[in-house]
């Protein structure tokens, strides 16, 4: 797999949207982080992207780890005038203190207009850490 493959599935890992019913707090907590993540990668703030990503992240079945992943969202944020992301469902399910995330998203990078575009099935695996949730592991198809 190229960097340009990692990078595009790592910037699509987070960006995903709350949705419209009454949700528990864990996972709505899980949803607004999330779409922090989102907001901050299309503002091209790498660093608050990697706020919520735990310091032992592993990606792509151990291939990529949070130094990594920074470095691919940094080189993107770069690359790309313009990130801009489409999510699908999402699909949380919590475990007392851990939860996953699956989802299908459209990602694509850019200045007026795109030049390049991808979908990714991702699944993410999340943590409560000090009250907040932190990603610490993710793969992407």
């Amino acid at each position: 797999m190229t960097i340009a493959k990692k990078t595009q599935g790592l910037l699509l890992l987070f960006l995903l949207f709350g949705g419209g019913c009454a949700r528990a707090p864990d996972e709505q907590k899980l949803r607004d982080t999330i779409a922090a993540m989102e907001s901050a990668l299309e503002s091209g703030e790498a660093g608050g992207f990697m706020e919520h990503v735990a310091d032992d992240f592993s990606g792509q079945q151990a291939g990529v780890d949070q130094r990594q992943l920074r470095a691919l969202l940094v080189a993107q944020t770069l690359r790309h005038e313009h990130i801009s992301v489409l999510p699908g469902p999402l699909e949380v399910k919590l475990f007392k203190d851990r939860a996953t995330v699956k989802l299908r998203v459209l990602a694509a990078g850019g200045g007026w207009l795109p030049e390049s575009g991808r979908q990714f099935d991702i699944e993410s695996h999340w943590r409560i850490e000090d009250g907040e949730w932190i990603c610490f592991r993710a793969d992407w198809q």
